[in-house]
């Protein structure tokens, strides 16, 4: 998935010099829920290491198949995508953008494309997300819709690919 859009933003394997960009991602995804602890910056920085480290063991070892992406506009590096293509499904594993970025319609297309590539292998898009998660109503606005409750996280499914294949093919 190395294509781009109208809006310049285009996808590159993320490799091992991406490390502390990918890091920088995932901390920016987490500044609103640290900033009410009264701890000092260091402190904060070593709880999103750790975080960090604990969530890319997770995903190697749990989702070997995972693509990482490091999503790039106007060959800026501004946010990450993890996608998992195992079963019939196209599973995003994580998706962040740094906090400038987001609101601008960046996220949107990057859904919006991997909606249309879901169509067109005639598989549904999933991904979880938190509750509290403002890109929540982009998800239901995009035709994303909640299949699955697993506490914090709910399992979301953008069923159109699916909905396409079997009208296509006269289900």
């Amino acid at each position: 998935m190395e294509r781009s859009s109208a809006l310049g933003i285009s996808f590159r394997p993320a490799g091992p010099d991406d490390e502390q960009l990918l890091f920088e991602i995932y901390a920016s995804t987490r500044q609103d829920e640290l900033r009410i602890l009264p701890w000092s910056e260091e402190q904060k920085s070593n709880f999103l290491r750790q975080q960090f480290a604990a969530q890319s063991a997770h995903y190697q070892c749990y989702l070997p198949d995972t693509e990482y992406l490091v999503i790039d506009l106007d060959d800026t590096p501004i946010g990450r995508l993890y996608l998992d293509r195992r079963g019939p499904e196209l599973r995003i594993v994580d998706i962040a953008l740094f906090s400038e970025h987001r609101g601008r319609g960046i996220g949107g297309a990057v859904l919006s494309d991997l909606i249309d590539e879901a169509t067109i292998g005639g598989v549904p898009v999933r991904i979880h997300v938190e509750r509290d998660n403002p890109a929540l109503a982009l998800y239901r606005r995009l035709g994303f819709r909640e299949i699955g409750d697993e506490g914090v996280y709910l399992l979301m499914e953008c069923a159109t690919a699916r909905k396409a294949a079997v009208s296509e093919i006269g289900w």
